[in-house]
């Protein structure tokens, strides 16, 4: 039960993390005129990129061994739920990364703020596939002990 308890905590992190960005974070960085808001993004993405990835790996193998240990499936549900973020960030949220990399802070306009107000959005997917990885990890914890 140990892996699914670090599992569950993994995930917690994870949706915390992501959520702070986008009720937080994000909301600061659209109250910034667009170079500066440009200027902020670029290395708080970074640096959350940095930590919530290997969260999602670390979640994702401890909620596997979890799932592999009590046969609950609420651990394998939050395992890919986490995972999941992977290839939607590699897929749904990279182009509008790499657009925004791409962009100096003087050449940020108006292009730049939408783009970054899409990128919010596109995050918020993030954030719901850790609540989903955290309520799942729950309910693995929960049955198992049941």
């Amino acid at each position: 039960m140990t892996f699914g308890l670090l599992a569950l905590i993994a995930a917690a992190l994870f949706t915390g993390a992501a959520f702070y960005v986008n009720v937080v974070e994000q909301p600061a960085r659209l109250s910034l005129d667009d170079r500066a808001l440009l200027t902020e993004w670029k290395p708080s993405y970074r640096r959350g990129a940095a930590m919530q990835a290997p969260l999602a790996l670390v979640g994702f193998l401890l909620a596997v061994i979890a799932w592999w240990q009590t046969s609950e499936a609420g651990f394998l549900v939050g395992g890919v739920a986490i995972v999941a973020a992977w290839p939607w960030t590699l897929i749904g949220i990279k182009p509008t990364n790499d657009a925004l990399l791409a962009t100096e802070p003087d050449q940020a306009g108006p292009q730049v703020r939408a783009l970054v107000v899409k990128w919010g959005a596109l995050h918020a997917v993030r954030t719901g596939l850790g609540a989903l990885a955290t309520v799942a990890s729950l309910w693995g914890c929960l049955m198992h002990v049941a």
